[in-house]
């Protein structure tokens, strides 16, 4: 038995000593394998990380394109994915002597024949129509755009900053609407008014009265200012006596047109001057009711420092399809950048002693003017007798005054007899005031636009000027708004402002509340859909 076991061992010595040769053959074979194995799989790892790579380098590339792009669209004025034809492109010119942009759409915008005037000359008017741009070197942005699109009769939106002399673009081509009609009528002869100026205030009402009175008078063209608050009789006998041009608030002029004293059947020159405002200010029927006393072929013209959906509906009721719309600057809401802008973060206890401090400080001399705004009607009544009784000369107006009080504190704080006036938002538009040196606002208002328009009661004219605002926890919820405005003027942000947030709320509508977007002028109309009964079920 130990013989055969030897036998065994000899017979498979052999045997072992060839497997073991083969099986290192296999070994290296093996690592041989494994080693290409893990290079392919090292290089499918590093195919993959590679296609991954070259996928993010062109996910980044086709990004940065796109960002370059949408930055062409924006600055060319165009928008991506939009089939819109050449004509009806923005179109983004720089205004000269002037940091602003002029923005012009429309359909045919950009004919020969609408180009910008460049001076007075240019425009081919009369002497005796541009007697009152003789002060003036050349049109503003504003004017330079809009003169030749009215003149041409075409309906037109215009958005520009305040004391951008808005009211003679479009009042001189309302004087040349006027002369043009008497000269094609039979007889010249005034009985019915042929332009028709709305505002939201009797302010403004009766500041674009006096500009158009002034620049009427030397051509004969006779205007007539109607609103609220003082008597009807002496507007009915202008009426009745025959007028070119009628400037006037929505409820008085609605008043006067029920009455039957007031006839605009003849009338094919339509403004609405602050046409935002308007709305705002609860005007929507009376606008809507006025309009449908006009004549049917008018042109329109709307003046608005923002374009929500009322005005942008109220413009698709009453204009034509494609009208010109023209924002010199930006429609975002900015500041005048002559005014140097003080926001001051206080408790509203503190207000009357920090008021009679500025006062003291901005107002020591009581000459130069200085102009106080307050929230309410109650507010500024309580403000005026405050400021008397610590022994300051002081007027004011608000709407719970009678308009002779109102005209005769504006006309006292104009001529510098009383050169402090307290007032309410009444006086936030259509004021013009050249020399108000410092603009306080002792409760701020309601919305940034009204602050915006409050602090350009100063600055005006190329003068610089000063806005002091008190601004309380009362007023958080604007704080993002009004650090864009200051950012926007280059103006310094108090740190305390800061910590209310930064924060801005989407605009809403009043009708529609946040389901609400800005439109612009030359939006499609809705179609409307009808189903045929033989559709249904």
């Amino acid at each position: 038995m130990g013989k055969k076991l030897e036998e065994t061992v000899l017979i498979n010595e052999p045997v072992i000593q060839l497997d073991s040769h083969e099986t290192d053959k296999r070994e290296k074979k093996k690592k041989k394998n494994k080693h290409v194995k893990l290079e392919s799989d090292e290089g499918k790892e590093l195919n993959i990380k590679r296609k991954l790579e070259e996928t993010e380098v062109q996910k980044d590339s086709k990004r940065d394109k796109k960002k370059k792009k949408q930055k062409e669209e924006k600055e060319n004025g165009t928008q991506q994915g939009n089939d819109i034809e050449t004509h009806e492109l923005e179109e983004l010119v720089p205004v000269e002597g002037d940091g602003d942009t002029v923005a012009v759409t429309g359909k045919d915008a950009h004919e020969a024949k609408y180009a910008p005037l460049k001076s007075f000359a240019e425009s081919n008017l009369p002497d005796i129509v541009l007697k009152c741009c003789e002060n003036f070197k050349n049109p503003s942005p504003i004017q330079a755009h809009a003169w030749p699109f009215l003149l041409n009769g075409r309906d037109f939106i215009g958005i520009a900053k305040t004391g951008s002399g808005k009211t003679l673009a479009y009042g001189i081509p309302a004087i040349m609407h006027v002369l043009s009609k008497r000269k094609r009528a039979s007889a010249n002869k005034r009985v019915n008014p042929l332009c028709l100026v709305l505002a939201p205030t009797r302010e403004l009402a009766d500041q674009i009265s006096v500009v158009l009175h002034d620049a009427g008078e030397p051509c004969s063209v006779k205007s007539v200012c109607l609103y609220g608050g003082t008597s009807k009789g002496p507007q009915i006998s202008s009426l009745k006596s025959g007028v070119d041009i009628v400037i006037a608030t929505p409820g008085r002029l609605k008043d006067l047109i029920e009455m039957n004293v007031c006839n605009l059947t003849e009338v094919s020159f339509v403004v609405l001057d602050e046409a935002d405002r308007m709305l705002d200010m609860g005007f929507r029927q009376e606008v809507r009711s006025i309009l449908g006393n006009t004549c049917s072929a008018r042109q329109m013209i709307m003046f608005s420092a923002t374009w929500p959906l009322d005005v942008h509906n109220l413009a698709e009721e009453y204009m034509d399809p494609n009208p010109i719309k023209v924002v010199v600057g930006s429609e975002d809401t900015a500041a005048n950048h002559d005014v140097m802008q003080i926001v001051e973060v206080l408790e509203e206890h503190l207000r009357d002693d920090r008021l009679i401090a500025l006062l003291d400080k901005y107002h020591k001399s009581q000459r130069n003017r200085v102009l106080v705004f307050a929230l309410y009607q109650k507010e500024a009544a309580r403000l005026e007798g405050m400021l008397k009784t610590r022994g300051w000369k002081v007027v004011s107006i608000h709407g719970n005054k009678a308009q002779d009080q109102r005209t005769k504190a504006l006309s006292l704080f104009k001529k510098g007899s009383c050169p402090l006036m307290v007032a309410t938002d009444v006086a936030a538009r259509g004021l013009d005031v050249p020399d108000v040196e410092v603009v306080i606002n002792y409760s701020f208002p309601l919305t940034t636009e009204d602050y915006v328009h409050r602090i350009g009661r100063t600055g005006r004219a190329g003068k610089k000027g000063v806005a002091h605002t008190f601004f309380t926890h009362q007023n958080k919820g604007l704080a993002g708004e009004l650090v864009n405005v200051l950012r926007e003027a280059g103006q310094v942000v108090p740190s305390a402002l800061l910590k209310f947030g930064t924060h801005v709320k989407k605009k809403e509508s009043k009708l529609y509340g946040a389901h609400f977007r800005e439109i612009s002028a030359d939006a499609p109309k809705a179609k409307k859909i009808t189903f045929n009964s033989d559709d249904e079920d």
